[in-house]
């Protein structure tokens, strides 16, 4: 029963970290990032000072890596209660009998054997759901349906470097709303903002350390250098799936 419970807990985390990881990507951390952030949260390891601005910097992200972490300590022992009675030989039968096979096995080898099935089973949860079509139809299944309840309000933007204070580098996209549209870069006067403008992406053409008199177009993605919340509130001020 204790083996049972572990494996049910170790199976349960997994989809929480996959969940955590979705719910960071659709606020604009890069996928491979947002992973490691949401095992950072659940597991309580793994932050750096730097790290931790991309999650303090937005209230929705504070949101997911609190629910992460209550998550994370409740897993947490209670994989350690299971896993300790589950190798505890004076819990098990006297002997072990594999069905079909007529073995018996003597009692203080049921610990290795319950070892061997938890190794066993933890690789393999780990290849369904991380590595599978399965997998990734399931992280896709998670990421429409927080869309669809607006449990997240997905950004166009993506954090690619931060530095200290909040400065970094980001991918974002120009919607419909934004206060950039239709402008020069001179006309937009970005750098009086503070933020600078270090390529634009339009239709698969890349346009490196455009010129002052280059109009922002509906679509374009923009790499920007600067303040993150300043990049967003200058060239995106609402926020939406990317398209």
């Amino acid at each position: 029963m204790n083996l049972l419970l572990f494996l049910i807990v170790i199976g349960a985390s997994f989809i929480v970290v996959r969940v955590g990881a979705v719910a960071f990507q659709l606020t604009g951390l890069e996928w491979s990032l947002a992973k490691f952030q949401a095992l950072s949260c659940f597991t309580g390891t793994g932050f750096t000072t730097r790290e931790s601005e991309l999650i303090t910097a937005s209230p929705q992200r504070r949101r997911i890596a609190s629910i992460l972490i209550i998550l994370g300590h409740a897993g947490l022992v209670t994989l350690i209660a299971t896993f300790a009675n589950s190798l505890r030989p004076s819990t098990l039968l006297p002997q072990f009998t594999i069905p079909f096979l007529h073995l018996v096995f003597p009692s203080y080898l049921l610990p290795w054997i319950n070892l061997t099935i938890i190794i066993i089973a933890v690789y393999t949860i780990y290849k369904v759901l991380l590595h599978s079509r399965p997998g990734k139809g399931f992280t896709t299944f998670v990421q429409r349906k927080i869309i669809s309840k607006k449990v997240i309000n997905p950004v166009s933007f993506e954090e690619l470097m931060v530095a200290t204070g909040g400065y970094g580098v980001s991918q974002i996209d120009v919607c419909k709303m934004s206060p950039v549209l239709d402008k020069t870069l001179l006309e937009a006067d970005l750098r009086r903002r503070g933020v600078t403008v270090l390529v634009i992406e339009r239709n698969g053409q890349v346009f490196p350390n455009p010129l002052a008199d280059t109009r922002i177009m509906l679509g374009d993605r923009l790499i920007c250098f600067g303040k993150l919340q300043d990049i967003r509130d200058s060239v995106c001020v609402v926020q939406g799936p990317s398209a």
